[in-house]
C-alpha cells in the first residue's frame, strides 16, 4: 500500500505568506554563502543535504486528507479537508476522460476542517463518477447538504453531477471496501469522531486523528493500544504539546506527540506519522516539535523502536 498526505493540518488550512517565503530564501541565502553553486546539480544538492526541511520546504498548510493507494482501481481516501481539493486535481490530470471513477471516502467526523475541500473536489462534478462517503455518524448526508446551502455556497450538493452515495458504518465491525478491510473505532471528540484501521495482504495502517488520550490513561489495557498493534504505520493527531493538553486546552479533543509515543511504543507500530499539526506553527514549530519526538522515543524506548514521522503535504509513504 501507498499513503499520500494531501493535507495535514488541524482545525483550519494554514497556507504560508509572502513573509514566510522571504524569510526562508533569506536562511537559504546566508547558509550559502561561500559555497560554489555554479551548475543546476550543486545547486540541487545543496538544498537536498544542507538545508534543513523548514527551510527547503514546508508542511504545507492544508486541512486534513489522507489517500491510501492500495492498487485496485478504486480510490480509499480518508477526511475531506481543503487537501481533497488537490487530490482531485491530481485524479483529472492522471485520468482522461475523469469518469467512471470511484471513489470511497472515510470520514473521522463532521467538524468543517474534515469536510470543507468537498465543495472544490472537482470530480464530484462530473457525471458518471460515484462517490461513497463511509462513516459512522447518523448525520453524514444533513452536514454534507448544509454546507452546501444558501448562502454559505454556490452549488448546492444535490446539483453535483457525480453519483454520491452514504454508506453507514458500525464501530467494531469489520467491513470489505475496494480490496481493502477496514475497522473503525470510536474516539475521544466533541460529536465523536471515529479512528480506522486499513488492512491488506498483512500490512496494516492505522487513521486515528481527532481523538484526545489522557495521558494518565495510557497503559497495557487501553483499548487503543489493542487497536494500533503492530501497525505499519500510524497516523496520529499530536497537535499539542503535552503541557497543553493536561493544561490549558485539556477536553478539547486532541492529543500530544508524547502520547502518541507511548501508545505506539506500547502497541509496537513500526511507524508514527505526526498529524493535525497545530494551524498557529510554522515550519520550524513543526520540525522542532519532529526534533523533540524523536528524541523523547529514543530515550522512552523500551527495546522496541517507532520511527518517527511528521506528516507534510505531499509525503508519500509505502506500507
Amino acid at each position: 500500500m501507498l499513503v499520500r498526505f494531501w493535507g495535514t493540518r488541524g482545525s483550519l488550512p494554514a497556507p504560508i505568506n509572502h513573509k514566510t517565503v522571504r524569510a526562508k530564501l533569506r536562511e537559504a541565502l546566508l547558509l550559502a554563502r561561500g559555497r560554489s553553486l555554479d551548475t543546476p546539480e550543486t545547486v540541487d544538492a545543496f538544498i537536498d543535504r544542507e538545508l534543513p526541511f523548514s527551510v527547503a520546504g514546508t508542511f504545507g498548510g492544508n486541512s486534513s486528507c489522507v489517500q491510501i493507494d492500495a492498487g485496485t482501481n478504486e480510490f480509499v481516501v480518508c477526511d475531506l479537508g481543503s487537501g481533497v481539493r488537490d487530490f482531485g486535481h491530481y485524479v483529472l490530470a492522471k485520468h482522461k476522460p475523469p469518469q467512471g471513477l470511484r471513489f470511497n471516502f472515510f470520514m473521522s467526523h463532521f467538524h468543517w476542517d474534515h469536510i470543507m475541500g468537498f465543495p472544490f473536489f472537482a470530480p464530484a462534478y462530473v457525471p458518471g463518477n460515484v462517490i461513497r462517503i463511509h462513516g459512522c455518524h447518523s448525520i453524514m448526508h444533513e452536514a454534507m447538504v448544509r454546507q452546501q446551502s444558501a448562502p454559505c455556497f454556490p452549488v448546492d450538493f444535490e446539483r453535483l453531477g457525480a453519483t454520491i452515495e452514504f454508506v453507514p458504518l458500525e464501530p467494531g465491525r469489520v467491513y470489505e471496501v475496494a480490496g481493502v478491510s477496514v475497522r473503525p473505532m470510536k474516539q475521544f471528540h466533541s460529536g465523536d469522531s471515529y479512528g480506522y484501521r486499513f488492512t491488506k495482504d498483512g500490512k496494516s495502517i492505522v487513521y486515528s486523528t481527532d481523538s484526545e488520550h489522557k495521558f494518565e490513561t495510557v497503559n497495557d489495557s487501553y483499548p487503543f493500544v489493542e487497536f494500533f498493534r503492530n501497525a505499519d504505520l500510524v497516523i496520529f493527531d499530536a497537535m499539542y504539546s503535552l503541557a497543553e493538553a493536561i493544561s490549558v486546552k485539556e477536553d478539547w479533543g486532541h492529543s500530544s506527540n508524547i502520547v502518541a509515543v507511548e501508545l505506539t511504543q506500547l502497541a509496537r507500530a513500526k511507524r508514527l506519522a505526526l498529524f493535525h499539526h497545530e494551524p498557529a506553527f510554522d515550519d520550524k514549530m513543526i520540525e522542532t516539535v519532529f526534533a523533540e519526538t524523536v528524541r523523547f522515543e529514543e530515550i522512552s524506548r523500551d527495546g522496541h523502536r517507532v520511527e518517527v514521522i511528521s506528516a507534510y503535504d505531499g509525503l508519500e509513504i509505502v506500507i
